[in-house]
């Protein structure tokens, strides 16, 4: 049920392995950070990671008077979260499904589940544009202000992957906010130095060539790495980091929105 959510945000990659599910859970952290309530659907069902980085394994989902009624890491209930790894046993357990059965899974989801009154809802999506996006494309439709944010790493066969998602994009009509560069650079935690162990500059060039806004480089910092499994906000933990900068930033571009009603 979206009729009670302003904004939906969509983080997409055409690439596994970018850290689509970090975006994903760092910035709804740091949405609710700022007051706004928030929902996380993590649609990718065939490896859920989302209630492993936000420490709510062992939690599990309900069916209310309205629909399921999703998990909140606080008792404010500013920050809910629906994924398949609250219907499974163990983190082990492998979801192989044929594509109608996930097809009717993601519809519960976006359909079934009561989110009450929103600011934003984040959809952390698989990789790729299979039948998951498809349907994800298909119950927004009615939804006034959807947008997506597209994750890539700096490798080139990372980007030729996230081209597609642009396309994918805009031949399905979701506007998309901008490119994340994940993985740029690696962060020394003895003396926070940056150093490129990968190429860099590939997201910022991929924005320029296809004009999309470039929202910013996010590196490889263990420092970061260590709240995986905690539930725990860079922004709050972190907040002179590299990637602290890059969700304000993007944080104060989505509640401006809100506040515009756009």
């Amino acid at each position: 049920m979206l009729d009670n959510v302003k904004q939906v945000i969509l983080v997409l990659s055409g690439k596994g392995g970018v850290g689509k599910s970090t975006v994903s859970t760092q910035l709804a952290l740091t949405l609710k950070e700022r007051g706004l309530k928030v929902g996380l659907l993590d649609i990718d069902l065939c490896g859920p990671s989302v209630p492993y980085l936000l420490n709510l394994e062992d939690q599990n989902i309900h069916q209310g008077p309205d629909g399921w009624v999703p998990v909140y890491l606080d008792s404010e209930q500013r920050l809910g979260v629906m994924s398949i790894g609250f219907l499974l046993n163990s983190r082990n357990d492998a979801v192989v499904w044929r594509g109608p059965k996930k097809t009717s899974m993601i519809k519960q989801f976006l359909e079934d589940v009561s989110w009450q009154d929103l600011d934003f809802l984040v959809i952390d999506t698989p990789p790729g544009t299979s039948d998951e996006h498809i349907t994800v494309m298909e119950n927004l439709r009615q939804v006034p202000h959807c947008s997506a944010i597209i994750v890539t790493t700096p490798q080139e066969v990372a980007i030729e992957d996230v081209r597609k998602e642009i396309t994918f994009c805009r031949k399905t009509n979701i506007p998309i906010m901008g490119i994340i560069e994940n993985m740029s650079g690696y962060v020394c935690p003895t003396c926070t130095e940056c150093t490129n162990i990968f190429s860099s500059g590939g997201g910022k060039s991929l924005a320029d060539l296809t004009k999309i806004q470039f929202l910013g480089s996010l590196p490889i910092d263990p420092r970061v790495g260590k709240l995986a499994g905690k539930g725990i906000a860079a922004v709050k933990e972190l907040p002179d980091s590299a990637t602290s900068n890059v969700f304000n930033n993007l944080a104060s571009q989505l509640s401006e929105l809100t506040t515009n009603g756009s």
